[in-house]
């Protein structure tokens, strides 16, 4: 038997393309089976599901989270507060303030007090000799109210008339923070309304008070009124002249899906905060929507209970920034 060495020749080139092409669509297959099961992992973090979690992260080990004074928030259901951010003064309650003066002349004999003293009332400020002929007895100045020594103008030896001031004393158990509130915003407050106070003294701490007195007369000139906070001061820490933000609440909302304002990075027009996960940190882009003076609404990127950087979010933005 003859046998055609072309034939041959052409059916092996046939079977081995074949064989490859059946290779090649095996292997298409096989990755295309992979990326779907990849796609499973990827799941939303979102309110949504319209904004999808990003994939790149960064490990912060525990002792690196301590370091930076992380500190962790869940996303949750909160109201929102619709609010009028105004400066104040602290100022000492107009009545609770006491000038101490003499009703009569004479010279220092004893001074019981110093400036910065806390006195009780009825307690001895300083002992007067009366300017009279012979040795008349010693008269005793008291305070009328409980308080400290804010001012005090007096020496020992030194003359006193009627009509100067000795001492200056203030209770200051609470104060006042005074602010302005401008025309268009006249109508929006009202007496008993709450407001939180923050100091750049105390950044971290937030005073609670009520809006306690609103003039009735705008000033002509600057076109605004005059407002009194009254707040608590158990612990002195609000003195008076310190510098102090007003947040006044005006009105509350239904509850909305929020995270703390300091939890938001900005970078350009993209918005996102940090979620952790073990030691791992994820960069999560959200959507926001109303603020008021401590919390953001979330309208996409995050479900309730996703834990969000707040103190500590711009060390780890640093750190994501340089993994890249």
């Amino acid at each position: 038997m003859k046998i055609n060495n072309k034939n041959i020749t052409g059916r092996a080139i046939t079977y081995g393309f074949l064989f490859i092409l059946t290779l090649y669509l095996f292997s298409c297959g096989n990755s295309e089976q992979i990326g779907k099961e990849n796609d499973v992992d990827k799941k939303p973090v979102s309110s949504s599901g319209n904004i999808e979690k990003k994939s790149s992260g960064v490990q912060i080990s525990e002792i690196s989270q301590k370091s930076i004074g992380l500190k962790l928030v869940n996303a949750d259901f909160r109201p929102m507060e619709k609010v009028l951010q105004i400066n104040g003064i602290v100022k000492a309650e107009p009545n609770k303030i006491a000038d101490i003066t003499s009703r009569i002349d004479g010279r220092i004999e004893r001074i019981y007090v110093n400036l910065g003293d806390k006195v009780e009332k009825g307690q001895k400020l300083v002992s007067i000799l009366p300017r009279q002929i012979g040795t008349p007895p010693l008269v005793s100045i008291k305070t009328p109210l409980k308080g400290i020594v804010v001012e005090r103008n007096v020496l020992l030896g030194g003359t006193v008339e009627t009509n100067k001031t000795l001492f200056k004393i203030a209770d200051l158990s609470g104060v006042i923070v005074e602010g302005e509130l401008y025309e268009r915003d006249v109508t929006k407050v009202k007496l008993g309304q709450n407001a939180r106070i923050k100091l750049d003294a105390y950044p971290n701490k937030v005073f609670n008070g009520k809006v306690t007195f609103v003039a009735s007369i705008l000033d002509p000139i600057k076109r605004s009124l005059h407002l009194w906070v009254s707040v608590e001061n158990n612990e002195g820490l609000l003195k008076p002249q310190l510098f102090a933000n007003v947040t006044l609440i005006l009105d509350q909302s239904d509850e909305v899906i929020t995270v703390p304002v300091e939890a938001i990075i900005e970078d350009g027009v993209e918005k996102f905060v940090f979620v952790k996960n073990g030691n791992l940190f994820t960069r999560q882009d959200v959507l926001t929507g109303a603020s008021d003076d401590r919390f953001t609404e979330i309208i996409d990127g995050l479900y309730p209970g996703d834990e969000v950087v707040t103190d500590g979010n711009r060390q780890i933005y640093t750190k994501w920034l340089f993994s890249r």
